[in-house]
């Protein structure tokens, strides 16, 4: 019998949607030992998360690619986990018969100013003009005519024309169209270095293990996804999963460590990254 009062206990914080619940599923409910230690989910939308983690909160958390720079000290970025727009991303979205051009001229909703997607929006379109606004009340409130046009993610990527909205731009298509093909740098998880090295690398491994096992079995790691879809069917879940729930999240790969690192450079050179970041330096954990 193992004493609960020796196992260290990891907290993960993700984002309340169905694909890092479905990633995290198997570590956090004890699908494979994990001696030592234990897991909880901590549920917070990505923005949070990422100032969450500017403090060093968590042991574990999904963090937008955008942040990592200013926790790279405290954490390192795992080789798993990635949320990567292949070919798709987050979106500029409107209700009115409006242009990209006369968008960008208005006041646009972005879910958090650390949030890749808001990076996207400006590589793409420039400085323009944004309001933070919460990633669940974008659509709503472009629909009451607080907004022209605001930049969505989530299952909004699956949703958007059922609700009314007319696509302007896709970022993840902008990204890979003007960059040899690469996919979107979104989402990683990070790991707090002060766990020790070791430690590091056995987390990412379970992490790893964990999506490896919902991706090979993937009945009960949907039906508890689909609690964070707010009001998606089954049919939507499974399909919003497999965008970003794949063997890229197994591992980046060549092409997406590489598309981080352009990503970041990129971003520096619009001054929205420390220009002292090393981009070229990321660890990649378990890689």
């Amino acid at each position: 019998m193992v004493d609960d009062d020796a196992l260290q206990t990891i907290r993960v914080g993700h984002s309340p949607d169905p694909d890092d619940a479905f990633m995290f599923h198997a570590l956090t409910t004890g699908a494979f030992p994990t001696p030592g230690y234990r897991f909880e989910h901590v549920l917070l939308d990505i923005e949070t998360l990422n100032q969450k983690a500017l403090k060093g909160e968590y042991e574990v958390s999904a963090v937008s690619i955008h942040a990592y720079p200013e926790i790279s000290e405290q954490y390192a970025l795992m080789n798993c986990g990635a949320s990567m727009g292949e070919g798709y991303g987050p979106m500029l979205v409107t209700n009115k018969d409006i242009s990209l051009e006369e968008a960008c001229r208005g006041t646009i909703a972005v879910p958090g100013l650390k949030t890749s997607a808001y990076l996207a929006l400006n590589l793409a379109c420039g400085d323009v003009d944004i309001a933070v606004v919460p990633f669940d009340e974008i659509i709503p409130r472009i629909q009451s005519g607080e907004f022209a046009s605001g930049v969505i993610i989530h299952e909004g990527q699956l949703t958007w024309a059922d609700e009314g909205m007319n696509l302007l731009l896709d970022l993840g298509v902008w990204w890979n169209e003007n960059n040899d093909g690469w996919p979107l740098p979104l989402g990683g998880n990070v790991v707090r270095r002060d766990l020790g090295v070791e430690a590091c690398k056995q987390i990412s491994e379970w992490v790893k293990m964990s999506i490896e096992h919902s991706i090979k079995e993937p009945e009960a790691a949907l039906e508890f996804a689909i609690q964070w879809g707010r009001g998606i069917d089954e049919q939507t879940n499974s399909k919003f999963v497999q965008m970003y729930v794949n063997e890229r999240t197994i591992d980046y790969g060549d092409d997406g460590r590489s598309s981080i690192r352009k990503f970041l450079t990129d971003a520096q050179n619009i001054g929205m990254v420390d220009e002292n970041f090393k981009p070229e330096d990321i660890d990649f954990i378990g890689h």
